[in-house]
């Protein structure tokens, strides 16, 4: 009987802990209540600037825990691979992961300077050489497939992550864009509406975020990655995790988007022989572009009422991948294709 009572109190304080763990802090964010704008913005900063500071090396284990794959507490996730690696395979060989700042280091010329080059709401694990492709490019979408990706695209001037962390990605640049100010010789960065920003302390391209923002809310992961920031390194919070609606109360932009008719997608057949047949539930008008294995090019056109259908009679057979973005860009999917011949 009191075997029984005290492993009941101690689930109790076990869940208790872990409930607690989980939300923020209580009146965290008082002194933003009531404000938008520019004024929700200062308030914002006052409450997360100032955080507890560490040094780039000391990344590799916060990143360890931060990113740690829910699946394997071995490993870590990749963020625009979404690729789970063993924790201690991180350098700079290939096959590594390393440490990739989203809002990319020169700029603003930070470096690896704490705060802002070692603030890990900003910082991800990144695979070694898709990490070097996407260098200090602005991000926006379009481009062709970056190689070591299934749904990374890249052109001259932007990089566009996968689907799944693109909310991820906006937030970390607004949080970027709010905690650094200007105070105390740290860098004073801002979100700008344009890309070729490079070496200026700005980051675009900001419609594009915003339109992230509202196509991919936080998700568990992206919540355990605050709280764990929080708790246990640098104490403070990415206010935009917690309350995705103070983007669109300072920068504007689309409310949450409805994910719904990206689901009633059909392509089939796949593996296909000749033609690919693409439908929608919802009669939508999308885009489409077909890339082959190299990542160039070689179909596009537009989907109308719902429905289309692409001759690949003249593909060479194999790998490739299809993608479709609704025609006002609320999102995109895309699809791994296999070209084969008849028998």
């Amino acid at each position: 009987m009191f075997r029984f009572f005290y492993k009941l109190v101690f689930v109790f304080l076990t869940f208790s802990v872990s409930a607690l763990y989980a939300q923020i802090p209580a009146g965290y964010y008082d002194a933003a209540q009531g404000k938008t704008g520019e004024q929700l913005k200062a308030a914002l900063h006052n409450i997360i600037k100032g955080h507890t500071e560490y040094s780039y090396k000391q990344l590799w284990d916060i990143l360890s825990a931060t990113d740690e794959d829910p699946k394997n507490h071995n490993n870590v996730i990749l963020i625009y691979t979404g690729i789970s690696r063993a924790k201690s395979k991180h350098g700079g060989d290939p096959d590594d992961w390393n440490r990739e700042h989203v809002w990319a280091k020169s700029h603003g010329n930070f470096g690896t300077t704490p705060p802002a080059g070692t603030d890990a709401h900003h910082i991800r694990p990144a695979d070694v050489k898709v990490n070097s492709l996407r260098g200090h490019l602005d991000f926006d979408n379009g481009g062709t497939l970056v190689p070591g990706t299934d749904s990374c695209y890249k052109d001259d001037n932007s990089f566009e992550p996968r689907d799944a962390v693109k909310g991820d990605v906006a937030r970390m640049i607004f949080y970027m864009a709010t905690r650094y100010e200007g105070d105390n010789g740290e860098p004073d960065l801002e979100v700008v509406d344009y890309v070729n920003t490079y070496p200026k302390p700005e980051m675009g391209k900001l419609s594009t975020l915003l339109q992230w923002n509202a196509q991919d809310p936080p998700d568990n992961f992206e919540r355990h990655r605050n709280n764990v920031i929080y708790n246990d390194y640098q104490h403070n919070r990415n206010p935009y995790i917690d309350h995705p609606e103070y983007i669109r109360a300072i920068w504007g932009g689309p409310e949450a988007i409805n994910k719904n008719p990206e689901l009633s997608l059909s392509v089939y057949p796949n593996p296909v022989v000749d033609r690919l047949t693409i439908e929608s539930g919802e009669k939508q008008t999308m885009n489409f572009k077909l890339f082959n294995n190299l990542g160039q090019v070689v179909a596009s056109g537009k989907i109308l009422n719902g429905r289309n259908r692409i001759n690949l009679n003249n593909k060479t057979p194999g790998l490739y991948f299809l993608r479709l973005t609704e025609e006002n860009g609320r999102w995109t999917k895309q699809y791994k294709i296999l070209k084969t011949i008849s028998y």
